[in-house]
Parts: C-alpha cells; structure tokens; sequence
C-alpha cells in the first residue's frame, strides 16, 4: 500500500491518475461520522433532514463528534521512550504547553496515526491531538 501511495504522489499532480488517487483518499471515511453520512446520503434521508429542518441541521458538527470519538484511525504501538514521554506529560500536564513539548507531542502523534501535521497556534487543534494521545496511552 506504501508503494502505491509513493508512486502517485510521485506523479504530477496536474494529471487524471493523480486527481482520480486523490479524489478516492478524500472519500475513505475517516470515522463513524462519515459513514453515517453516505448512508444518509445513498438512502435519501439526509435530503428529508433539510426540507424539515433546515439547511444548518447540525449534520456536520454531529458528523465531526462521531469522526472524533470513533475514529478509524489505528495508530501504531508507541516505543518504550514515546511511552515514558507521554506517561511523564499527562502525569503533570502544564496549563501551557512550549514549543519543545508540542513538538514533541506532534511528533509522536504524527508517526502513531502516519500523519503529517504541523506546530500549530490553534489551541482546539492542539488540544485535539493531545485528547488522541490521552486516548491511546488510556490503551497501555
């Protein structure tokens, strides 16, 4: 599967392969929230849901709760120092975090999940990554 990744992301983006290889990663559901979403969608009631309540139904916040608390993402095992770091951090959690420690944290994060985020200044998108942490070390 990592070659298959590699080779397209090898090729230019301007080309079919390339944008049909993308366009099939955005629609894998990320979680819960997005397969209820094409179920909806395939068996019409999502359609039904807006004519009675509306177009801001709160379908895409509750989408976005049930991607959080059943995510699909399968992290990988943390080693032993990714372990004693994490076992340290929420053992004596700061109130604020330096960038040293969200570096650290992101880079845990981002092997665990395979993902390729960056430091960010946006306190709900890093408290999001540190609850997925807290998640899998409540796994250990």
């Amino acid at each position: 599967m990592d070659k298959d990744k590699e080779y397209y992301e090898s090729l230019d983006k301007r080309t079919k392969k390339y944008k049909e290889y993308k366009k099939r990663q955005e629609a894998k559901a990320k979680g819960l929230g997005d397969t209820v979403k094409k179920v909806t969608k395939a068996t019409g009631i999502d359609k039904a849901v807006k004519f009675v309540a509306g177009e801001d139904c709160g379908c895409d916040e509750r989408q976005e709760k049930l991607n959080d608390f059943f995510s699909y993402d399968v992290p990988e095992c943390l080693t032993e120092d990714e372990f004693n770091y994490l076992q340290k951090y929420f053992k004596n959690e700061p109130a604020v975090i330096n960038m040293d420690t969200q570096k650290q944290l992101l880079n845990i994060h981002n092997r665990i999940f395979k993902k390729k985020e960056q430091i960010s200044s946006c306190s709900s998108c890093v408290k999001r990554m540190i609850d997925k942490l807290r998640k899998v070390m409540k796994g250990y």
